[in-house]
């Protein structure tokens, strides 16, 4: 039977949400333009300058830096089966769905894979992983810098520590943090990181960012056995991506000319700039929501990542309701939680191109409305104009710096 579908025409949403975000109209550009082959000596001077980009991102001189034709969770397979051998001892540290995901994969490529918990809501300690691997032989640490699933953010430094008292190589997921968080590869000694194009950096999924430092190189090269994903082993996908430019898969070539386009805003904004940028607008968005009665997720400042904030749904309030309200009235989505967050917390992602004042002043006001009309009480524009005062006594501040 013939059925008829229409051209594309998909609506123009404000993504608020934990990924994907809304991007720049310059990468919208860059994703129209012409194809051309991967193997075209063009696009290999174009790989050049995506690798010249990524390094700056990451801040790192790794010769293994490339972007993996595949989602953020490409990127935790590709890190965890690379590093891990059957029989292999790691330590992962879950308190979300996606370090519970590394835990997972991880189980899948070894048999001796230690979990250390924390609630969700909370990081995990970095002396209850060194406790842990008191007295083995441990050959991985893994965590999650950003929680995307809570909004939790870790401190490497004390994980780095741990590493090196095992001799350890530590792999980091910043998915949701890169480009938005502060982030050194190589000076907080950061063995494999990886990322998602989708997050922070503001460019269509796709896209896995990763990079690998020469020690773990040399841990791959003294493998016992071939790495059980042929697309995913790192070796041979840097052949592609190495000097020699040696054909190992078709790359999706526009979300590459996509993901470098973004990058380059990146760096033109400047990455300190971008750090500050996120900052000032989630403590703006702290204050509305606060001052709507509203809680969050996290108690302690220091704990929140300032790409995705968790908020609480208060009681009386229907979680999917509201969310599809502000889908229909206002085109804006956020995400509600997962697991057992699930109906408990609204996730709103400021990340890369969203992460705009504009923004989180139409969120706050379409989000009061949305609660009013559920039956919750909340005194009239109290949201936005606590952001307002937030983002008047930070220009303030700036200004009598100067």
């Amino acid at each position: 039977m013939t059925q008829h579908i229409g051209e594309l025409n998909p609506p123009a949403r404000l993504m608020l949400t934990p990924g994907p975000s809304s991007v720049d109209p310059r990468v919208y550009r860059a994703l129209a333009t012409p194809l051309v082959g991967h193997m075209d000596p063009w696009f290999k001077g174009c790989m050049d300058e995506t690798q010249i980009l990524l390094r700056q991102i990451f801040q790192t001189e790794n010769r293994i830096t490339m972007p993996l034709s595949a989602s953020g969770s490409g990127g935790i397979e590709a890190s965890v089966v690379n590093v891990l051998e059957e029989g292999d001892e790691a330590i992962i540290a879950v308190n979300g769905v996606f370090s519970e995901r590394m835990y997972e994969i991880a189980t899948r490529a070894s048999s001796k894979v230690i979990k250390v918990g924390a609630p969700y809501g909370k990081p995990v300690d970095a002396e209850d992983v060194c406790r842990a691997g008191k007295g083995k032989k441990i050959k991985m640490i893994g965590l999650a810098q950003g929680e995307t699933s809570t909004g939790v953010l870790t401190r490497i430094d004390g994980y780095r520590k741990v590493a090196d008292e095992f001799g350890a190589l530590l792999v980091v997921d910043t998915v949701a943090s890169l480009a938005a968080v502060p982030l050194h590869v190589d000076r907080e000694g950061v063995d494999i990181c990886f990322s998602g194009s989708q997050k922070a950096i503001s460019a269509p999924p796709g896209m896995s960012p990763i990079t690998v430092s020469p020690t773990a190189e040399e841990v791959f090269r003294k493998r016992k056995t071939k790495v059980q994903s042929w697309y995913f082993d790192l070796t041979t996908a840097m052949n592609y991506w190495g000097k020699d430019r040696l054909y190992h898969h078709t790359p999706p070539i526009s979300l590459i000319f996509a993901l470098r386009e973004a990058m380059r805003l990146v760096v033109e904004e400047g990455l300190e700039n971008r750090w500050e940028r996120h900052r000032v607008n989630q403590l703006a968005l702290i204050a509305g929501v606060e001052a709507m009665g509203l809680k969050l997720l996290l108690e302690k400042p220091a704990d929140r990542l300032p790409t995705v904030t968790a908020v609480m749904v208060p009681g009386g309030v229907d979680d999917v309701k509201l969310r599809n309200q502000l889908l229909d009235e206002f085109d804006i989505e956020i995400a509600g939680g997962f697991g057992p967050l699930k109906g408990k917390i609204w996730r709103v992602g400021l990340m890369g191109y969203c992460s705009q004042k504009a923004n989180v002043l139409l969120f706050l006001a379409a989000l009061e409305k949305c609660l009013i009309d559920q039956g919750y009480r909340v005194g009239s524009g109290a949201g936005v104009g606590a952001a307002v005062k937030n983002y008047s006594q930070v220009e303030a501040a700036v200004v009598a710096s100067r």
